[in-house]
């Protein structure tokens, strides 16, 4: 949306020249820039401490998603990032800029998708992005808004009023907002909510054509959706980051990631109680007089073990679970409101 008018702060001068970054051995692989760091961020509604004191970068080429049960602090903590809100304490920095003493220029790195995103209902698609174009101070709006519409998928609805489109295609209208101006940093939240799978799909490949030359930070409920595009996972319960890892290791810490289960053609006692007592496994459940669920206690694939004790037996399956990332969603914010 519109950038305002005050003028960034002029940053203080100083005699001191901040030390230089140490440079990567040959050995290391060289870090990408960093876009967005954010240190001690808090921010209180009254008595609530909705965002209490978290720390994080994010880096070109990451899309983040943040995940976190309704209230956890996810929609703050991305209002504070873009400037819309005032943290009580902490910084944000974007692409170099303090949000809170440079705001302008952070601003103008950043592309924002609300949880609800406003637009004037009366104007048209192409009206519409043409006033964002113009508030943005986009240099070529015409090409950027030939860009972003069919980016988006905007193509048969360009001229038709805002007010008459249906949610999915309203929702598409604020991505394409956030990005007409080409931002470094898009900041989306829920981004596919109100979207049919097959935009669904299109918003997600989108999303992972842009991250190669930007920073993604988007939040959703729908855990497969973090699976799919992102390259690093964040779990956030009350104001505070309880998880931070990639999807893959996320899904590792699952309460069922690598049990292996098991089902016999007939029943088998002895050789069900022999598994139970292999030095891998930790504890058995039994599902059934023929099947049994068996949990590793270092967590790791022990799948080849197991068919080397049942390789002469009435096997009628083996299934090695993988583990769910809302699985362990659920673990982490367990007894949190919903």
């Amino acid at each position: 949306m519109a950038e305002g008018t005050m003028a960034e702060d002029a940053p203080n001068e100083t005699d001191e020249t901040p030390p230089a970054e140490a440079a990567p051995r040959a050995d290391e692989t060289p870090r990408a820039e960093a876009l967005v760091e954010v240190e001690g961020l808090v921010k209180h509604y009254g008595p609530i401490r909705a965002v209490d004191g978290i720390d994080f970068t994010v880096r070109r080429g990451d899309i983040l998603g943040f995940l976190g049960p309704n209230g956890a602090g996810k929609t703050t903590a991305m209002r504070l990032i873009t400037g819309f809100l005032r943290p009580d304490a902490g910084c944000v920095r974007v692409a170099g800029h303090d949000v809170a003493t440079g705001s302008l220029a952070a601003r103008k790195k950043i592309g924002y998708l609300p949880e609800n995103a406003p637009a004037y209902g009366e104007m048209t698609v192409t009206g519409f992005l043409e006033f964002i174009a113009e508030a943005r101070g986009v240099a070529s709006p015409g090409e950027a808004i030939s860009k972003v519409v069919r980016m988006t998928g905007l193509d048969t609805v360009q001229h038709q009023i805002i007010e008459t489109l249906s949610k999915g295609y309203k929702r598409r209208v604020g991505l394409a907002q956030a990005m007409i101006h080409d931002p470094e940093v898009l900041i989306l939240d829920e981004p596919t909510d109100g979207l049919d799978p097959n935009q669904k799909a299109m918003v997600h490949e989108l999303i992972s054509s842009l991250s190669p030359n930007k920073c993604i930070i988007l939040s959703t409920h729908i855990l497969d959706e973090v699976e799919r595009i992102c390259n690093r996972a964040m779990i956030i319960s009350e104001g505070r980051i309880l998880l931070d890892s990639t999807p893959d290791a996320l899904i590792a810490q699952a309460p069922d990631h690598n049990v292996i289960r098991l089902t016999l053609h007939a029943e088998d006692p002895a050789l069900l109680d022999a598994l139970e007592e292999q030095p891998w496994c930790e504890r058995a459940v039994r599902r059934s007089p023929v099947s049994a669920d068996y949990y590793p206690a270092d967590g790791g694939n022990h799948l080849s073990d197991l068919l080397a004790v049942v390789k002469d037996a009435p096997v009628q399956s083996v299934h090695l679970q993988e583990g769910r990332l809302d699985d362990l969603f659920r673990k982490v914010t367990q007894g949190v409101s919903q």
